[in-house]
């Protein structure tokens, strides 16, 4: 009796451990994220957008990011993404802002990135990262909130906008946000294009490293998952045998 159960304990414990690898594989959320490389007040950053498509039937064709206008960010630059079109739409403040002793009255005031006419888009079961250049960011503690707004090739829209009180639980559709930091030493300081410039080339090794993570992580997994499997039958087989 003790032979015959051997081989059944050894399959649940398989199964669990697998289904533990392969959970431990996904994303912990499925909101739109922003990843700022820095945020370190009056630098530049990388931010990243990272959109999953949570639709079951229809892909992402469309993604808006409507940036603030109460601490205009006066710097903004989109990295080329295959199959989509980045479109920086600039225009002019609800009110002027002084900004380094500057008063600011127009200042780029979202992005959109659309996909090409037969590129697919966010395919279901898939998400995108979109990558922005963008500064200088405000004083520090200041919530940069960047709501944003996700169109299906079917009409259904996602609203990321809703904003948390400050202590609140995360609301059901946040809108992505960071906080600034203190002013790191050299910050805001020299050419903000060449600053801009090393940010965006730190952020394209970053950027895949993190692209990559999860797929690395995915092979060890289904190699894990595989090898428990065979071991599995081996023992179902000396069972028979």
């Amino acid at each position: 009796m003790k032979r015959s159960t051997l081989p059944t304990r050894a399959l649940a414990v398989t199964l669990t451990a697998c289904g533990a690898v392969v959970l431990a594989a996904l994303p912990a959320s499925a909101h739109v994220h922003a990843d700022p490389s820095s945020t370190a007040a009056g630098g530049y950053s990388v931010v990243t957008f990272r959109v999953p498509n949570e639709s079951d039937s229809s892909a992402t064709t469309s993604v808006r990011v409507s940036l603030p206008t109460d601490h205009p960010l006066t710097y903004v630059a989109t990295k080329p993404v295959p199959g989509w079109v980045a479109t920086v739409t600039k225009g002019a403040l609800p009110k002027p802002v002084q900004a380094d002793g500057v008063t600011v009255t127009q200042a780029p005031l979202s992005i959109t990135w659309t996909a090409e006419p037969g590129a697919g888009g966010i395919g279901v079961g898939q998400f995108e990262e979109f990558e922005v250049n963008l500064g200088p960011l405000p004083d520090a503690g200041t919530r940069v909130l960047l709501p944003t707004v996700q169109t299906y090739a079917d009409g259904e829209v996602a609203n990321w906008t809703d904003v948390a009180a400050p202590g609140a639980a995360e609301p059901e559709d946040p809108a992505p946000e960071f906080t600034t930091t203190a002013k790191e030493s050299g910050d805001g300081d020299g050419d903000h294009a060449a600053h801009a410039s090393t940010e965006a080339a730190s952020a394209t090794t970053s950027g895949t490293a993190k692209t990559s993570d999860p797929v690395a992580r995915g092979l060890a997994g289904g190699g894990l998952v595989l090898g428990l499997a065979a071991l599995v039958l081996v023992l179902l087989r000396r069972r028979r045998a």
